[in-house]
């Protein structure tokens, strides 16, 4: 059951750590290994938000079967560790807004398609965890992004509705789910400029990071 509450609903790659260079790049270098050679900004575009699986399954073809994809996701997913590992920290700004959120009341989660073993990497190596509510990721749900799943799961474990929640998102294939799930969007720009995301009406603010953004303000685009 759903109430008069509000939710921010937070991506996590690309939106509370500033990485997604690091997961193109660890992609690309994956793929070289095996042949299969691709121009980053293209890569980035067309697979952000997307599940690895989903960008393997897309890639190898359907010969490939489940379980080898399961494992290829693991390599890929431990060679973007080793490389982003030395320079993980959160976007600047990130705990002062998610502090103003809780003192009024906002509930807060975090959405994304990584794997179980990133979320740990980067909400649990960063003591981030316990600042949110709950945390949905690509073992609950079937779709990465552009699907609205992952969004419309967190709301619902919030038990906010999805016209009262405001995502936070750094890819196009991001706010596009956001706004099949009902959702306003704010563009971090860690990885796209602001022009990127000129076609989408849930956009309500585009900003490099968190710094300036406040919580009356936002509450009040609700």
């Amino acid at each position: 059951m759903t109430t008069n509450a509000r939710a921010f609903i937070f991506d996590m790659d690309g939106t509370i750590v500033d990485n997604m260079a690091y997961h193109t790049r660890s992609w690309l270098e994956f793929f070289a290994r095996r042949g299969k050679l691709y121009e980053a900004d293209a890569f980035f575009r067309e697979t952000a938000g997307a599940q690895g699986r989903e960008i393997l399954r897309a890639r190898l073809g359907p010969e490939v079967s489940d379980e080898d994809i399961r494992a290829l996701a693991l390599e890929k997913d431990a060679l973007y560790r080793e490389m982003y590992g030395p320079y993980r920290r959160a976007i600047e700004g990130l705990d002062q807004l998610v502090t103003g959120a809780r003192n009024r009341g906002v509930k807060l989660a975090v959405a994304t398609s990584a794997p179980p073993l990133n979320i740990v990497f980067t909400l649990d190596e960063l003591d981030l965890r316990a600042r949110f509510d709950t945390v949905v990721g690509a073992a609950d749900v079937a779709h990465g992004k552009p699907h609205p799943d992952v969004f419309l799961k967190a709301a619902e474990r919030l038990g906010v509705d999805p016209a009262d929640c405001i995502v936070f998102e750094d890819a196009p294939m991001g706010v596009e789910a956001a706004r099949r799930a009902g959702m306003r969007a704010v563009v971090i720009t860690t990885t796209l400029p602001a022009e990127a995301f000129a076609e989408y009406d849930n956009v309500i603010r585009v900003v490099n990071d968190y710094a300036d953004l406040s919580v009356d303000d936002l509450c009040a685009s609700l």
